[in-house]
């Protein structure tokens, strides 16, 4: 870690985790978060309004908590970079809302970043620079993507994704079914452990002949699940709870990697990145190192601390924006709840308009 590398901090307030990141260059000194999961577990999923109301009260101790942690002064930072989408609109407008207030208040560039261009980046935390271009195989609640990225920080290419449910959403759907609560993805993983994945044949969405080659659709394995657990209940037979799990994680990694190698064999790239929450998923991961060993392909995958929603992956995209000199954000920037990945991050215009209407406010009182 050299001491002229950017040290920049990272807002994330897309979903229901309030991050604050540290990082200089590609060397992370802090991940602070705030979870509000708890909160949502009673209703079954995120509630948008409760997720805003709860980043509003975590921000300025999450960010103080990341500051201590990292032994730095908020005023020895290069940059501060924030999730401006996607994700849900109130959410984003927090987040948004602080890293301007900060950017000002110090005197620092803002860098409006694109969440899923994020969680490719994180990866430089844990295995270094990117090769470039690098394939991403993108995992969550709300995503379930193919990418392309030749520069992380201006060229992110969509190659496929999900049509309907993300992978995310479907592990917490059929969790419901089995009133397994909220959320399903880490409870699904645990009882699939002990089941077998052999044991009902459930569908596998678009992997016919004259399907879209890298397009996702789980929506119809997670309406036979739901289907064959409503069967057994009707039928009076004890369910196979863990057996069901086990079945349902297979159909849905296997579509996930089987596209993920097939896009890198035919893109000509000898690596291959799955990031985003699903990336925490053991049976994802080791399917995953399993097909791309067999293919020749370097998979890597940042520790499951990392894959979740975090501060330390928009700090990590906003070190490379400040390192490869990119154009910073104005302060004008506001949050986009559908910013399209082709938009790594939201450029200003080189201070082509004037913020006059806020320059009597003062600095010190801002921030101290």
């Amino acid at each position: 870690m050299a001491a002229d590398e950017p040290l920049v901090l990272g807002i994330e307030t897309s979903c229901d985790e309030t991050g604050v990141g540290i990082v200089r260059g590609t060397t992370l000194l802090a991940d602070a978060v705030a979870s509000s999961v708890d909160t949502h577990a009673r209703f079954g999923g995120v509630v948008p309004e409760i997720a805003s109301r709860a980043h509003l009260e975590a921000m300025v101790p999450t960010i103080e908590r990341a500051l201590k942690e990292a032994g730095v002064s908020a005023r020895d930072l290069d940059g501060i970079a924030v999730t401006s989408g996607p994700g849900l609109a109130g959410a984003l407008l927090v987040g948004v809302s602080a890293a301007k207030a900060y950017a000002y208040a110090l005197g620092k560039p803002l860098y409006g970043v694109n969440h899923l261009a994020s969680h490719i980046c994180v990866d430089q935390l844990e295995h270094g620079p990117l090769p470039e271009p690098t394939m991403a195989l993108l995992v969550s609640g709300g995503h379930s993507s193919l990418l392309l990225a030749p520069d992380i920080t201006a060229d992110v290419r969509p190659l496929g994704a999900t049509i309907d449910d993300a992978a995310g959403e479907a592990f917490d759907k059929i969790a419901r079914v089995l009133n397994l609560g909220f959320p399903g993805g880490p409870v699904i993983d645990r009882l699939a452990k002990e089941g077998d994945p052999k044991a009902i044949a459930f569908p596998r969405g678009l992997t016919g002949p004259r399907d879209a080659p890298y397009d996702f659709s789980f929506s119809g394995l997670k309406t036979s699940v739901a289907r064959w657990i409503e069967a057994k209940r009707a039928a009076g037979e004890e369910l196979p709870v863990r057996d069901v799990a086990a079945s349902f994680q297979e159909a849905v990694v296997d579509v996930l990697t089987r596209k993920a190698v097939r896009a890198c064999k035919d893109e000509g790239v000898d690596h291959l990145m799955i990031g985003g929450g699903v990336a925490a998923n053991s049976r994802l991961r080791a399917l995953a190192q399993e097909r791309c060993e067999r293919a020749g392909i370097r998979l890597r995958v940042p520790r499951p601390k990392l894959c979740t929603d975090n501060g330390a992956m928009v700090a990590a995209l906003g070190a490379e924006m400040v390192a490869r000199n990119r154009l910073p954000s104005d302060l004008e920037l506001s949050a986009d709840s559908s910013l399209p990945v082709t938009e790594p991050h939201v450029p200003g215009t080189a201070h082509a308009h004037s913020h006059d209407h806020v320059h009597e406010i003062s600095k010190d009182n801002l921030y101290s």
